[in-house]
């Protein structure tokens, strides 16, 4: 099956892998359908879970496949490493000063970025969004690199590293427009708000692909770029939000998320890569 896969245009396949990630964002935010607002201790272990998810597929299907390529290249594969990785951090950075945006739980006198009058509903929504940049990128650059027949960089570790995302956008999409609902917003207003943070991923994806097949040697550089701007967002907002409850409960229920996050997603690589 994978074998088949292979022979299919990267891009198309990060355009696929993506719009599943899109897919399952939507997915969690339909569960404003149900509920008008989640349980502290579900929503805290389901970003704890996202936290692992991403902390594994970084190293995994980003990084060691970046200085295995590297080494290849011929360059010298811990430097390069080690450059795309902050540039990829620094450029989240810059996003996150520039870009409006309000984090889960917080006042709109909170808001970080350029002081804009925007809506609460519109600046909860960006903050996700500004998340999934770098995850579209991610699935993107990685179906770029399988087509580039390094051995660690694989479909199937794509296509682990797609899964991977998608499972861990799930609570995002609810994140979003549960929080909608609660302030509110109809349920179909705020699911529609919710999916609307996840349609970057495509857009990414597509951009990562096409780079790094039309420009090869910038490869390892765009695979540790990914990876460093996946982190940034799992040290910068997901593990604080998993660990902001006052009931120290939520934070081990939040360690273990990330614990299992962190297997699954190292299975689903090894197994599939």
């Amino acid at each position: 099956m994978i074998d088949k896969i292979s022979t299919l245009d990267p891009i198309l396949l990060a355009l696929m892998a993506t719009l599943f990630t899109w897919g399952v964002t939507a997915l969690g935010a339909a569960l404003v359908f149900f509920f008008k607002q989640i349980n502290a201790k579900v929503l805290n272990t389901m970003l704890g879970f996202a936290s692992g998810v991403m902390i594994a597929a970084s190293f995994w299907s980003l990084l060691a496949p970046s200085i295995e390529m590297a080494e290849g290249l011929g360059y010298i594969p811990w430097l390069v490493a080690a450059i795309g990785f902050m540039a990829g951090g620094l450029f989240l950075l810059a996003t996150d000063k520039l870009l409006p945006h309000l984090h889960m739980n917080h006042d709109t006198r909170d808001a970080e970025g350029i002081k804009t009058s925007w809506q609460r509903s519109v600046l909860l929504v960006l903050a996700i969004t500004l998340h999934n940049i770098p995850e579209g990128l991610a699935v993107g650059v990685a179906f770029g690199a399988a087509a580039s027949g390094a051995s660690t960089a694989t479909v199937g570790s794509a296509i682990a590293l797609a899964i991977g995302i998608g499972l861990q956008n799930f609570p995002e999409g609810a994140a979003v427009s549960i929080p909608l609902r609660r302030e509110g917003f109809s349920r179909w207003k705020a699911f529609v708000y919710g999916q609307a943070s996840g349609i970057v991923e495509p857009v990414a994806g597509v951009l990562g692909a096409l780079l790094v097949t039309v420009m090869q040697p910038i490869l390892p550089f765009a695979l540790a770029f990914a990876a460093g701007a996946m982190i940034y967002v799992v040290v910068e907002e997901l593990i604080p939000e998993a660990q902001s409850a006052k009931d120290t409960s939520h934070s081990d229920l939040a360690t273990m998320g990330a614990m299992i996050g962190f297997c699954i997603m190292m299975i689903l690589d090894v197994a599939l890569g």
